[in-house]
């Protein structure tokens, strides 16, 4: 398990941590999990690349093989861009984003950072106005040739942090559900004390 565990470590660090799911699995972690344990082939990863393939290849020493089409094909990196003029705020992009990347608020305006987007494409099915679209911001580099280590480690280092807000969201969603039944509870409770004292003294 601790050797599973440390080569997962090793294909994570090999990715470009975009998270954008298109390997088939969660995020990057996932997929790094899954080639460790001999459940996922090396060459699911279209932001990595032909090089890509070949660093996971190498690191879970196997034979590299072509990138599998039903994930995608090799492209220049991308970024998303929000037409501002038709946005209407409605803030799904927002929780879509897996390196938070586009700020807003509801029923404002919202707009990527161009920076930090991975280019996952991840917002895009999510806005109900169709007001993203990618623009090439690679030119013509591909894969690991349009990303570098330190923009990945940024990623995953905000990906992180993404999960850890999604979490502690949950945590107060669920108190907050918790404290309203609660004081449900407690409403129908005096209103049965009242209703049987109503009772006793008639």
């Amino acid at each position: 398990m601790a050797a599973t565990s440390s080569l997962a470590d090793r294909l994570e660090d090999a990715l470009p941590q975009t998270q954008c799911t298109r390997c088939g699995y969660a995020d990057c972690r996932a997929y790094a999990e899954a080639i460790a344990e001999g459940e996922a082939d090396v060459n699911r990863c279209p932001p990595g690349g032909a090089e890509g393939v070949l660093r996971l290849a190498r690191v879970a020493d196997r034979t590299a093989s072509p990138l599998d089409p039903d994930c995608g094909i090799e492209a220049a990196r991308a970024v998303a861009v929000i037409d501002e003029a038709a946005c209407i705020g409605c803030a799904l992009c927002l929780k879509a984003c897996p390196v938070d990347a586009i700020v807003g608020a509801g029923k404002r305006m919202h707009t990527v950072v161009e920076a930090l987007c991975t280019g996952c494409e991840l917002c895009l099915p999510v806005c109900p106005v169709d007001c993203i679209s990618l623009v090439v911001a690679s030119g013509a580099a591909t894969g690991w040739s349009a990303w570098s280590a330190e923009q990945a480690e940024v990623s995953r280092s905000r990906y992180a942090a993404h999960r850890r807000r999604e979490a502690n969201d949950a945590r107060t969603a669920l108190a907050a559900a918790a404290a309203t039944s609660d004081a449900a509870k407690q409403r129908a409770v005096a209103a049965i004390a009242r209703a049987r004292s109503a009772r006793a003294a008639s």
